[in-house]
């Protein structure tokens, strides 16, 4: 069922306009839907500490991922320039956990969930299958910040891997360390090597499930590594608005808070069975102040509880 134009933004809406404009594809998640689980471990850096006293962060740990594509639509091409790629995952021990979920694009398409619902319901399909142009044209006219995330992606070629790619946390958290400290951070997750991506000649030559069918095969090779960066806040940055980047954000210092090491395939059912909970985050790492986070959690549960 589509979100009504004039129902209110809540979770649950949320949710329904995000099944709607995928086509309402059963027993999948409303977003990312496509998506590869993964094990491995994680260490952090000796500097994790003068950012967050979070044990999760600071400790080592095993890794449960979970490589992702697209929005509500289980068989989006991997060879789909326009579609974010994300990477959630969880660190610590059932007492210390945190999960994080990130994208390759720094922010989200939405400030508040009633732009969120409205950028949605532009984009449900018509009786054609196809939503009306001049809406999402009107809409995005009037909401420019809507496009930050889907400019950046365009602007990009494809990428060559799940492995290889940067993933980022669009949100401000508030981190505290040892000392009682507290400032925000930004989530960065970067590739050791590097990115790596495809030329169009390349891409065109890709099968539609390139990434995926790659993964097990470069996992293998025990190369998928990512440091796990924290990018620290300057006095005035916007913290309540995903929408924006931090000015100068790519040349901000940045903290190396650990290293994540893919090291196996896990079968779907493993990170298909409960949901990265946006919520969970141990004692050090805040719940970011915006309006699209404080949601979050909230949508996943009632999306888990729906594709069960």
């Amino acid at each position: 069922m589509s979100a009504s134009p004039r129902g209110a933004a809540t979770p649950a809406s949320i949710v329904d306009a995000l099944k709607a404009v995928a086509g309402n594809p059963a027993k999948v998640r409303a977003s990312f839907a496509k998506g590869q689980c993964v094990h491995g471990t994680y260490i952090p850096s000796h500097q994790a500490e003068e950012v967050t006293k979070s044990r999760s962060f600071t400790r080592p740990s095993r890794v449960l991922a979970r490589f992702s594509l697209g929005d509500g639509n289980p068989d989006v091409a991997d060879t789909d320039n326009l579609a974010p790629r994300g990477f959630s995952f969880r660190l610590g021990d059932t007492d210390h956990r945190s999960d994080i979920l990130a994208q390759c694009a720094p922010v989200h398409y939405a400030r508040t969930l009633e732009q969120m619902l409205a950028f949605l319901e532009v984009r449900i399909p018509g009786p054609d299958g196809k939503p009306d142009r001049e809406r999402v044209e009107a809409f995005s006219a009037a909401n420019p910040e809507t496009l930050h995330q889907a400019d950046y992606i365009a602007a990009r070629p494809l990428p060559a891997s799940f492995a290889c790619t940067t993933y980022w946390g669009v949100h401000s958290f508030p981190a505290t360390n040892a000392m009682g400290e507290t400032r925000f951070i930004k989530f960065k997750i970067a590739p050791v090597g590097g990115d790596l991506t495809l030329t169009a000649a390349e891409a065109g030559g890709k099968s539609a499930n390139f990434l995926h069918d790659a993964l097990e095969r470069q996992v293998a090779t025990g190369k998928i590594r990512f440091s796990v960066l924290a990018l620290l806040d300057r006095p005035g940055d916007p913290t309540m608005d995903p929408t924006i980047r931090w000015p100068d954000e790519d040349n901000r210092e940045a903290v190396r808070l650990g290293t994540i090491v893919i090291t196996g395939v896990e079968p779907n059912e493993a990170c298909d069975g409960s949901i990265f909970d946006p919520a969970n985050l141990a004692e050090g790492i805040g719940h970011p102040q915006d309006e699209i986070f404080a949601a979050r959690a909230v949508a996943y549960a009632i999306s888990l509880a729906r594709r069960r």
